[in-house]
């Protein structure tokens, strides 16, 4: 994301956060699917107007993922009501759900860095900077 957030939208991003974490934590949620995975909910990111609220989040290991967003956005009416009732915002923001998938690049990176060929070059680099 290239545009910086401001504080209001961080501030309701982490409100709306709440809300929906706790909604999932008492099982708020009718699918099995969901009452049955360990979702962490890692970001809300709010739109400017604050009319969209984008919930990125992932569950444990990474299982049942497709299914799991698939659940919440059959079921988002009960966290837009939530998030209505205890918000009190001017609009109600319409929540979509998504796949947080900077843990996966960071592990993709990680391996990246550790692999033999890698490191040898870094180490060869770290070698050749004349040191000041």
């Amino acid at each position: 994301m290239t545009e910086k957030l401001s504080n209001r939208q961080l501030r309701v991003g982490q409100e709306v956060r709440k809300v929906i974490a706790t909604a999932l934590e008492n099982g708020e949620a009718r699918s099995p699917e969901i009452s049955n995975a360990f979702i962490t909910i890692t970001q809300v990111i709010m739109s400017p107007d604050l009319k969209y609220a984008t919930v990125y989040l992932t569950t444990l290991n990474g299982k049942n993922l497709g299914v799991v967003i698939e659940q919440l956005t059959a079921e988002k009416w009960i966290f837009k009501k939530l998030v209505a009732d205890k918000l009190k915002l001017r609009f109600t923001p319409e929540i979509n759900f998504r796949v947080d998938d900077t843990f996966d690049e960071a592990e993709k990176i990680n391996r990246l860095m550790n692999d033999p060929k890698v490191r040898a070059d870094i180490e060869k680099t770290v070698e050749e900077t004349p040191e000041e």
